[in-house]
């Protein structure tokens, strides 16, 4: 009778998206490209997670870049320290992100908060396999956004990566509505198809805040703390290519490959980083209990409490985290950033 518990390992971010408008006079440019449901790779996900770009809050006065990696005074370690550690989580632990708006879909539906509220219930609903990117792209429920040209200029429209489609309404949202297919029509999940224009402009917008987001990087220097993949974004962000190299070029992908990270030098060197930040932490816990037990002051609890015990227990400690057993065990693990040493 004990109920069964469908752990949901997705991430499901939420955006802010507004529609073209103004503020004071001023051009508020529109972010209101997505509809109900996007999917996007690791490359595509993290420009737009090391941009954070918000649309205007009804509840804020503005609209940017924000967010805990944008905002100095709240970090005291570079940004690229913790995109670090966040983009190595994201492909040592197989996850995906499947990201839902808060505002606008389109210049013409408000949504405010509702869709990212349903989305959850859903996931919550679908099995392992049904939630699998690559199950929902082979079956047409997600389509690919592809580069198009608009009045003699490319619009890198793939910045997108990949949308629910009609088949996802019809197939999925039966598990919490009566009549699926009729719950967002084609003008929602196509939303160029209320302004084209707005659509061109909502996508340079971000194209635009990516560029400027990621040269911050250049400016600062912390481009040269960058593990290689978000290195290779960072530059594709900043000037269009890496080495000669676009975003959808193979060898830029196989970058965000687990087992490619996992073979690769730069991250063992993380790994080597963290059994010696591990070695040093041990060494100093020992050096440590030595002074205590040398204290004559200490005499009386040194037997009494087992201090002897435990400093053989420390030193067989640091000499299995000094071992190449102990090392094997790291891999799969985030390792360590060299400023730890």
């Amino acid at each position: 009778d004990m109920p069964v518990l469908m752990p949901v390992n997705s991430v499901l971010p939420g955006r802010r998206n507004n529609p073209p408008g103004q503020e004071n006079g001023k051009k508020v440019p529109p972010l209101s490209v997505y509809n109900p449901i996007h999917y996007q790779e690791l490359p595509e996900l993290f420009m737009d997670f090391i941009s954070s770009l918000t649309g205007k809050s009804p509840s804020t006065t503005g609209a940017g870049s924000e967010g805990a990696l944008t905002k100095g005074p709240f970090n005291m370690l570079l940004p690229v320290h913790d995109l670090n550690q966040a983009l190595l989580s994201y492909i040592l632990g197989g996850y995906n992100a499947f990201s839902t708006p808060a505002g606008h879909i389109g210049p013409n539906l408000r949504v405010d908060h509702d869709i990212s509220i349903l989305v959850p219930e859903l996931w919550s609903r679908l099995s392992a396999e049904e939630r699998e990117p690559k199950h929902l792209i082979s079956e047409g429920a997600f389509e690919k956004l592809e580069d198009f040209e608009y009045q003699g200029n490319i619009i890198p429209a793939s910045r997108l990566g990949y949308r629910m489609t009609e088949r996802f309404c019809y197939k999925y949202l039966g598990k919490i509505f009566d009549e699926p297919q009729t719950v967002f029509e084609d003008w929602i999940l196509k939303p160029e198809r209320q302004s084209l224009e707005a659509f061109v402009d909502g996508i340079l917008n971000i194209t635009n805040g990516h560029k400027k987001a990621a040269l911050s990087y250049f400016e600062d220097s912390s481009i040269d703390y960058a593990i290689p993949p978000i290195r290779a974004l960072l530059h594709i962000m900043a000037f269009g290519s890496y080495e000669g190299l676009m975003v959808e070029s193979p060898e830029i992908r196989h970058q965000f490959d687990r087992e490619v990270v996992i073979s690769s030098d730069w991250y063992k060197s993380r790994l080597i980083n963290k059994q010696k930040v591990d070695v040093l932490r041990i060494e100093r816990i020992i050096e440590n209990l030595e002074q205590f037990m040398v204290n004559p002051m200490n005499k009386s609890i040194i037997k009494a409490f087992n201090y002897d015990q435990k400093l053989n227990e420390a030193k067989g400690l640091r000499d299995y985290y000094d071992s190449e057993r102990y090392f094997q065990t790291l891999f799969g693990t985030l390792g360590a950033e060299p400023i730890a040493l």
